[in-house]
């Protein structure tokens, strides 16, 4: 509660409401690009029983709440960094694993086998996209203010679309995976025309995943708007 403005999850966005209000800009949604269920070997659905144990990359993170909306009888849950959970698996620490990000390229590679797409089962569910992750800024923060770190992170996202190598070095000393083939394939994946402006349609399905959650009540309601320049 203590900073201007932060990058985080949306299901972490939800418990910030009050304090935060999320902007158009920088945002990560989207088609295809939600996270994975996997297992050592293939599962029918009918293996899936309330015993087992998964690993999850968060409480707070969008892939548990899609889960929970998915599996809700799969209550044993492990929290651990998202890039250990293969090997986790591997190692007979846990039954499931839910994976996102660039671990989503690397899995097959480990012998380690999908149950189930949980970006399939909300595009279904749903229609709209999945939102993963936004950025927020504090409520302390004139509207004014606002819209012009909006305005800047906008151009910010332009700016690496056209110029699509400027940020390779950052990019290499961040990632979890060196291959430069998949650091580009999760850029692809993550950042597209919803992190340059979420636009009606991501408003939707952002507020799609509020409504569904709350309904369900995973997530604490609120009278705040979750937009800059908005009421919605």
């Amino acid at each position: 509660k203590d900073l201007d403005i932060t990058k985080l999850s949306y299901h972490a966005f939800a418990y910030l409401v009050d304090q935060y209000v999320l902007l158009d800009a920088g945002s990560a949604l989207g088609f295809g690009v939600g996270p994975l269920l996997i297992a050592r070997e293939a599962l029918p659905e009918a293996a899936i029983q309330p015993d087992l144990r998964v690993g999850i990359p968060g409480k707070l993170t969008t892939a548990n709440f899609l889960l929970s909306l998915a599996y809700p009888g799969l209550t044993d849950k492990r929290e651990m960094l998202f890039s250990e959970i293969e090997e986790a698996l591997l190692n007979g620490q846990i039954d499931l694993g839910l994976i996102i990000h660039e671990n989503r390229f690397t899995y097959a590679a480990k012998g380690l086998h999908k149950v189930r797409d949980l970006g399939d089962f909300w595009e279904q569910e749903t229609g709209a996209a999945i939102p993963l992750g936004g950025i927020v800024v504090n409520r302390l923060h004139d509207p004014d203010t606002q819209l012009k770190l909006n305005r800047v992170l906008r151009k910010s996202v332009e700016f690496a679309f056209a110029n699509p190598k400027s940020s390779l070095d950052f990019v290499r000393r961040h990632s979890q995976e060196m291959s430069e083939e998949v650091m580009y394939k999760h850029i692809e994946l993550y950042v597209n025309k919803y992190s340059v402006d979420l636009g009606p349609e991501g408003r939707k399905a952002v507020r799609t995943l509020f409504e569904r959650a709350r309904r369900i009540e995973i997530i604490p309601s609120s009278e705040k708007g979750l937009f800059i320049n908005s009421a919605d």
